[in-house]
């Protein structure tokens, strides 16, 4: 009669379907949701009542006896739909997506404003006009000048994307945090509208990725964004019922202890309601899988830290780890002083008598570190891991390769 609790040790979930991971999807449904109410993750007070709706929409409908496990688009062979577009194509006739032409990268061009935050200076967003184009973004002082040079030119492959929005302010921001050969270099982009932050914002992530905008996906991120966004636009005429006490709704267990003091009983049972309108028309695991996506889309999503002191250093610091990079904290600011990604190392090893990890990365870059607060074997098996995994292609009949996978995890071999 023992309980046992699992969890997911490494956030790269690969290949949710919601044609077959019904299981899973609600194992990472509810790792997400603990994550979120044990404020082990950090939201907004936005984001905290999107996650609350979206947690008592997932309740009301579990206990329904009628529940349709489905999410509403339908299911289409990819196959079938490749071939269909090929037919119609060789025919001479228009398909349903647009086949494009694999040269003609898409670019995007609009005015935008930038902020680069500097110590001692409070200097106010300035507006220039921005062209992003394959995995880079310039920038020009107007519409006019852009046939010639660049302000700057920001190359975003390997950055990370961070959102900076808050909805009802109508802010829609980006943050960018690039890799420069003496750190990171900070810049923070701001959107007119929904729109317009959607489109950057995807193309700002699949740069990041070393993808462009002619990748078959980008249309789908940005839908993706809008749907994010609206989650969050709470209507400003709310059709809640008046007596809230009538509503069963314990709004305690639906958001983290901070904003249970923050609000009154009826007063977060009234901002809860006003924000289940956004998704009250989602299925069951439609909405556990926008409720995981979501969790995905915190900037701070991911990250696993560790106290580690650096070679030549002799202050404790903070290591994050991510998916695809590692990143040094400031531990009195907790703000990143560099990034590396897992994509430019070279190798990695273990010195297990003396409990450090060393790392070459490109450009004759080394790194090596001895950890604090735990031991080094787990730093070791969450790069080896995110190594692993980053190795898997989507091939459904792809076998597992456990062999790889334990001999970049295992111990003192």
């Amino acid at each position: 009669d023992d309980k046992l609790l699992l969890r997911f040790k490494y956030f790269h979930f690969f290949d949710l379907n919601p044609k077959y991971d019904a299981v899973r999807i609600n194992q990472l449904y509810e790792q997400a949701r603990w994550a979120i109410l044990l404020e082990e993750i950090d939201c907004t007070e936005e984001e905290m009542l999107m996650f609350a709706a979206l947690q008592y929409h997932i309740g009301k409908l579990s206990m329904s006896s009628d529940v349709l496990d489905f999410v509403n688009e339908p299911e289409v062979d990819e196959v079938e739909s490749a071939l269909a577009n090929l037919e119609v194509a060789l025919e001479g006739g228009k398909t349903n997506n647009i086949l494009e032409d694999i040269t003609d990268i898409p670019k995007l061009a609009n005015y935008l404003r930038l902020f680069r935050p500097k110590k001692l200076t409070l200097k106010p967003y300035k507006q220039y006009w921005f062209v992003f184009k394959d995995t880079s973004i310039s920038y020009f002082k107007n519409k006019e000048s852009a046939h010639g040079e660049p302000t700057e030119k920001l190359h975003l492959r390997g950055c990370d994307v961070i959102p900076d929005v808050n909805v009802a302010a109508r802010k829609f921001g980006i943050k960018l945090l690039i890799p420069v050969a003496d750190g990171i270099n900070e810049v923070y982009l701001r959107c007119e509208d929904e729109h317009q932050y959607a489109t950057w914002m995807a193309a700002c992530k699949f740069a990041s990725k070393g993808k462009t905008m002619a990748d078959s996906s980008y249309r789908t991120e940005v839908n993706n964004i809008m749907s994010f966004l609206k989650m969050k636009n709470v209507t400003s005429v709310p059709q809640v019922p008046n007596d809230t006490e009538a509503v069963d709704l314990s709004s305690e267990s639906l958001v983290s202890p901070r904003y249970v003091k923050k609000f009154k009983t009826k007063q977060l049972i009234a901002r809860i309601l006003e924000a289940h309108q956004n998704v009250a028309h989602l299925p069951l695991v439609e909405a556990k899988l926008r409720f995981i996506q979501a969790w995905q889309s915190l900037p701070e999503f991911g990250i696993t830290h560790y106290i580690v002191r650096f070679r030549g250093s002799k202050k404790d610091e903070i290591l994050g780890i991510a998916h695809n990079r590692l990143i040094r904290i400031d531990m009195t600011t907790g703000d990143p002083i560099v990034t590396w990604r897992f994509s430019n190392m070279k190798q990695w090893n273990v010195n297990w008598e003396i409990s450090q990890v060393a790392m070459e990365f490109d450009q004759n870059i080394s790194v090596a570190f001895t950890c604090q607060n735990s031991e080094c074997k787990i730093v070791h098996e969450y790069i080896g891991g995110y190594i692993f995994l980053s190795t898997r292609s989507k091939d459904q009949n792809e076998t597992l390769d456990e062999e790889l996978f334990h001999k970049l995890t295992g111990g003192q071999d």
